[in-house]
């Protein structure tokens, strides 16, 4: 299993002065910032794709496939992510099987039409947070929404922890049991951050706090007794450019944690 992180400044000079070790830098499709962590380690683009809104029939495909040509990344990821606005006659909450059905629907029609350009092989999708005040639909997040989209298009499954830990949290569920619920048997690629609870709000794509560390266990211990797929890599997605992670991009914290995660990742 391949061990990555967010590219940011902060993580690649720690790279330069061998602080940290890793194979490879997690970008997104940015061709300037692609270009620049390329110079240092392989790449492993992550898409803004969704699936679910019914706005991925419009996007250029064709660029995607540029850059998985051009970086060699393995799979083409899309976030299953139907939204309030898609939706506006359905509640967040909603429950009723023909809510599910229609979110399904329109979620099942996207992926298929990347699976159909890319292959089942080169798919997976992404769990994405759910949260009772936010913007996602809960039909998403439904373990019997994404198995079934897994089991009929024959796609992999990235399984993003923290999303999971704050899906559960906010459904009142058990995260272990939420967890084990997904389409964990197609795993090909983890994702994994701290979730703080800042003022009531879960969020993730920060330090990992003790809590973290033990989900993180117990998910590797599944992997290594073979309950569960084997990944091709874990991601650590702290740290970042621009406004939205600049002040979460502590090169103490890059340094810490990518060393303990870096033995992890090894002992798989």
């Amino acid at each position: 299993m391949q061990f990555s992180i967010n590219y940011s400044t902060q993580a690649a000079v720690l790279l330069d002065q061998h602080y940290i070790q890793l194979d490879h830098f997690k970008c997104p499709e940015w061709p300037d910032l692609i270009h620049e962590a390329r110079r240092r380690r392989p790449v492993a683009v992550h898409f803004a794709l969704a699936a679910g809104r019914g706005k991925l029939l419009k996007k250029n495909l064709n660029k995607v496939a540029a850059l998985v040509e051009q970086t060699g990344t393995p799979y083409i990821n899309l976030h299953l992510e139907a939204k309030v606005a898609d939706f506006p006659d359905i509640p967040i909450l909603s429950t009723l099987p023909e809510h599910r059905e229609r979110v399904y629907a329109q979620t099942m029609e996207e992926v298929e039409l990347v699976v159909q350009r890319f292959g089942a092989a080169q798919v997976i999708v992404e769990n994405v947070p759910f949260r009772v005040a936010g913007n996602v639909l809960r039909p998403s997040v439904e373990p019997q929404v994404i198995s079934r989209i897994v089991q009929e298009t024959g796609c992999g499954f990235l399984l993003d922890i923290p999303h999971a830990r704050i899906t559960a949290a906010q459904l009142g569920l058990d995260e272990r049991g939420y967890i084990s619920s997904l389409p964990v048997h197609s795993l090909k690629e983890l994702h994994f951050t701290g979730v703080h609870n800042l003022d009531g709000w879960l969020q993730d794509h920060l330090s990992a706090l003790e809590a973290d560390w033990q989900m993180l266990d117990w998910v590797l211990e599944r992997i290594k007794l073979g309950e569960w797929s084997r990944p091709w890599m874990l991601a650590f997605e702290y740290g970042g450019v621009g406004y939205k992670f600049g002040w979460r991009s502590e090169a103490g914290v890059i340094e810490r944690q990518c060393k303990r995660l870096y033995r992890m990742v090894r002992e798989i």
